[in-house]
């Protein structure tokens, strides 16, 4: 009995099983008859003599045309978008000259890259760092506008002697380093334009400091207007209690926390509240890093190698006035010069800003755009460099357009102003004044005019490109030489007196 209980239900489950595959294989053979049978009405109807006449003029007109209606693949109406085969191409070539170009620099010069050469360029004793030194002062700058500005919040001193204060203490800042420079004969050019470029950052970011705390002042007086003093006005501990968690409200920013907290942020425009990133990505933060070290020991010797050579066969014939020989050597100079510049931009606006913002968690790392497909003169200089654009446009461009000044006459005092500052971080250093770098600058105004009327597309974009690659090495060389002629020729003179 209890063998046929067992039994019993797997026979009947057999019996199902096969039941049910006897009904999926008829449900198969019944679909397969069904498609079998609409082929067979289809080619039927194909073999009509009304289809089969149809069917036999399409196939034959198929058979005699061959050609449609369209555009090469090369015309701007294709819309056809897929170089990269071509990028490619480029950029095989592109190795492939700059290797030539490097194994006949070795051959004709040898290994020229020096390191120990590298500290020199920083450092003629190396028992005096006065650039260092200059930096390290800076902090006492830094102090008096932090101070000025708790002196301005609680109304110890009025407006217009808050002002005045921090004119005098920006005005010292950019010409304090400059007659520190020009005065001692231990700073380096090298080390002179590091301290400069450190000082007109300062500079930069304290303006931008007391503009944003004065606006602050304006819009708590605003409310001080509609509501009562205990509600407009809250006190520094109020505001700047825990400070980690909850957002910050004048005047509880003006810490050395937070002040020093912008200084160090890849930024020359001043927040309260600066968009902060959750965590730290110590991947991200290696490559970085990794980027940084080589890419700086790479430009350091291309300009070793590669362009102080070209740059001093270049004295000779700016010295005899060869002018075919100058075109030569200037455009034998334009390559090494844009590749560097190239890898500058990449090392400083993506390696090492991304570097510092991610060990801040600053989270705006919007620090440039795409400059390489600029059309005009004036997009490439507003995305280029967004940390100095966006300073411009809200520091400079905005204020003086809300004073009723034309849109025009405000470009214009844009670039004036950043023509003085590449002429300030060149001349003084050198210790000569020349004006080729402002002169470079002011002459942008009439490219862009040139450019925007003329040149449309990407003839405009050719046009930009072309006065990166030309412009820099113009403005070098003309530098150099007049270096070159201050320094090796007075020196000789002096020595033959």
């Amino acid at each position: 009995m209890g063998d046929r209980s067992e039994r019993g239900p797997v026979k009947r489950g057999r019996r199902t099983t096969i039941s049910g595959e006897a009904a999926g294989t008829r449900a198969e053979r019944g679909g397969a008859a069904e498609t079998r049978s609409r082929q067979v009405q289809e080619e039927k109807r194909r073999d009509s003599p009304g289809r089969k006449h149809k069917y036999d003029n399409h196939a034959s007109t198929d058979r005699l045309r061959c050609h449609t209606l369209q555009e090469s693949l090369l015309s701007s109406d294709s819309g056809y978008s897929n170089y990269r085969g071509i990028l490619n191409w480029c950029l095989v070539m592109l190795v492939l000259t700059n290797a030539r170009l490097f194994l006949e620099n070795l051959i004709k010069y040898g290994i020229l890259v020096d390191p120990i050469q590298v500290i020199s360029l920083f450092l003629k004793d190396p028992y005096s760092w006065p650039a260092l030194c200059l930096i390290i002062v800076s902090i006492a700058f830094i102090m008096a506008a932090l101070y000025i500005e708790r002196r301005l919040s609680v109304g110890t001193i009025s407006e217009s002697t808050g002002t005045f204060l921090h004119c005098i203490n920006l005005t010292v800042i950019l010409c304090f380093p400059a007659a520190t420079v020009l005065t001692l004969t231990s700073v380096t050019p090298v080390g002179g334009v590091f301290a400069l470029s450190v000082y007109t950052i300062l500079f930069l970011k304290l303006y931008s400091y007391r503009d944003v705390n004065k606006w602050c002042r304006e819009t708590r007086q605003a409310k001080a207007r509609t509501l009562s003093r205990s509600h407009s006005c809250p006190s520094v501990h109020r505001a700047n209690g825990n400070a980690g968690n909850t957002r910050v409200s004048y005047p509880g920013n003006l810490t050395h926390r937070d002040m020093f907290y912008f200084l160090f942020a890849p930024t020359l425009c001043y927040e309260l509240n600066f968009p902060r990133s959750p965590r730290i990505r110590k991947r991200f933060l290696l490559r970085r890093l990794f980027e940084m070290l080589f890419l700086i020991q790479l430009m350091v010797g291309l300009i070793q190698q590669w362009m102080v050579p070209t740059i001093q066969n270049s004295m000779k014939p700016f010295q005899n006035m060869d002018f075919s020989r100058m075109v030569e050597r200037l455009l034998k100079l334009a390559v090494p010069n844009h590749l560097i510049w190239l890898i500058f931009f990449y090392w400083f606006f993506h390696s090492c800003m991304n570097f510092v913002a991610e060990l801040l968690q600053f989270g705006d790392r919007e620090f440039y755009r795409d400059w390489w497909n600029s059309e005009t003169v004036p997009y490439f200089w507003s995305n280029w460099n967004i940390p100095v654009h966006k300073w411009c446009l809200r520091h400079f461009y905005k204020p003086m357009m809300m004073r009723g000044v034309n849109k025009f006459a405000a470009q214009v005092a844009v670039f004036f102003l950043s023509a003085f500052f590449h002429e300030y971080l060149v001349s003084v250093p050198l210790k000569m004044f020349r004006l080729w770098a402002f002169l470079g600058m002011m002459s942008q105004i009439p490219l862009a005019y040139f450019v925007g009327r003329f040149l449309q597309g990407n003839y405009g974009n050719a046009a930009v490109w072309m006065s990166l690659i030309i412009g820099q090495p113009v403005a070098i060389l003309m530098y150099v030489h007049d270096y070159y002629v201050l320094n090796s020729v007075g020196a000789s003179q002096s020595d033959i007196v």
